[in-house]
């Protein structure tokens, strides 16, 4: 069987591509096509989607995280792969050709996941609070393989204010190592390097052009390998990141209106799902309301429609247009106007924020925080500070490293709603010289599309739609 390398490149967009020569080259003998995304254009949604063949409202991934209602919590940002519904790229694939092999390098929900090889950040979590870079692999010996030659996986440089091209170059010679000594049939790699600079500064910004330029350089040894393995490549993307100015604190308008409650400790507001009559789970520029009382949905849908900035709140019926009707998905999912995008903020006085909100804490937060990716402007000591927070931690003291700022206006880029603009959405190539007979593909059309392209099922049909 021809292996097929399957390379998520976050962010990328048809007018980054301009910029991505080696990336570009893929379709030089083979197609490039419009990718269609679902809603939300977040990571999870998108690659559950891409993996299953499956809309959210059949895999149950509505989001990059929701409120668990069986256990009165909201996770981000979860790895188990059980909760993902619906049969998997490789299982198909394995099914029909028991000696089937895939090596999923850092694709998310990879913890229990079915694939022979697996490599997913997992830092190490000591008992007297540190926590230090790592990585989960299955099988086992592959982590110290790959630890021994190439480091501990930067997570540092994976996310947070420090976050660089260090983690996406890690990820592509972790998947030459796999590609080259295991030889799997599938292997899937993710590259989140756009994802930064992007947001930070916004997609139509010089450091933007640079990130592209960056992940092209990076990623020319891994398809160079491709090409000599005689795989077939596919690079495609989950969304496209787009202008943001407008940060909107939809818990903050919740809590005005009386509908969200919080409770105290030590000083500190932590927002209390269980008693709140309505409360939001952000993520980017979508946000889940969830809403304890039917009697109250149309009065949170009226303030949530009064809201500035939003665009439109998405009922049951609605959300059903969509295929987002999970019972995981809010009872109202709202979305923002294009320049715009959600806060999960929720305390009207910065004294009262709880600690970890000036801190990288991607699964305390009960939503998404891009603001994790800045340094505070507002402290001219900060990285003094980090460095010495550093030093505590070499030392083997306890730290807490307060470094990010509690102001969403330094976000520039956004994504989570359908693209307003093909050029900003995003995009699939292919190494493969078959004729696709159409330039769009839906983000459902993928996971056909693998299968076809190593023979598993009729291309001819996939193709031509």
């Amino acid at each position: 069987m021809k292996p097929l390398v399957v390379i998520d490149i976050v962010g990328m967009t048809p007018r980054l591509l301009k910029h991505m020569p080696n990336v570009s080259r893929i379709a030089d003998n083979g197609w490039q096509a419009e990718l269609g995304t679902v809603l939300p254009a977040v990571t999870c949604s998108a690659q559950s989607t891409f993996l299953t063949g499956k809309m959210p409202a059949e895999h149950g991934i509505v989001g990059n995280g929701w409120y668990f209602r069986e256990l009165g919590e909201i996770f981000l940002w979860r790895q188990h792969n059980k909760l993902v519904g619906g049969d998997k790229l490789w299982e198909v694939a394995r099914a029909a050709n028991p000696g089937y092999t895939s090596a999923n390098v850092c694709w998310w929900y990879a913890m229990g996941a079915t694939t022979d090889l697996t490599v997913t950040p997992r830092p190490i979590y000591y008992a007297d609070g540190k926590k230090e870079p790592d990585c989960y692999t299955r099988p086992v010996r592959l982590h110290d393989e790959l630890t021994e030659a190439l480091g501990d996986f930067p997570l540092f440089q994976y996310w947070g204010p420090t976050a660089s091209i260090a983690s996406s170059k890690w990820i592509v010679e972790a998947s030459r190592r796999i590609l080259s000594g295991h030889k799997p049939d599938l292997l899937l790699v993710y590259v989140p390097h756009l994802d930064y600079d992007l947001q930070r500064f916004g997609p139509d910004s010089p450091q933007a052009v640079d990130a592209a330029r960056d992940v092209d350089a990076a990623l020319a040894p891994l398809l160079q390998d491709a090409k000599a393995a005689g795989a077939t490549v596919v690079a495609l993307s989950e969304y496209g990141i787009t202008n943001a100015s407008r940060p909107i604190d939809v818990n903050r308008t919740l809590r005005a209106e009386g509908l969200l409650e919080v409770y105290t400790q030590d000083g500190m507001e932590y927002l209390d799902p269980w008693v709140s009559r309505a409360f939001a789970v952000a993520d980017h520029q979508v946000a889940h309301v969830y809403v304890q009382d039917n009697n109250d949905l149309a009065r949170v849908k009226d303030v949530l429609e009064r809201q500035p900035g939003v665009d439109v709140v998405l009922d049951r019926v609605e959300q059903a247009r969509y295929q987002l009707d999970h019972p995981r998905a809010g009872d109202l999912v709202v979305v923002a106007e294009p320049d715009a995008w959600f806060t999960y903020y929720y305390w009207l006085d910065d004294d009262r924020a709880p600690d970890f909100a000036r801190g990288v804490e991607i699964h305390r937060k009960p939503g998404y925080d891009p603001a994790e990716l800045f340094f505070n402007p507002a402290d001219p000591l900060v990285k003094a500070k980090a460095g010495l927070n550093l030093l505590k931690k070499k030392t083997g003291l306890r730290y807490a490293m307060n470094v990010v700022p509690l102001d969403g206006a330094l976000v520039r880029g956004s994504h989570g709603r359908l693209p307003d603009s093909p050029q900003d959405g995003p995009v699939l190539l292919c190494s493969d010289s078959r004729d696709p007979g159409r330039d769009r593909l839906s983000a459902v059309d993928v996971h056909s599309l693998l299968l076809g392209l190593q023979d598993i099922r009729p291309l001819a049909e996939v193709l031509k739609g």
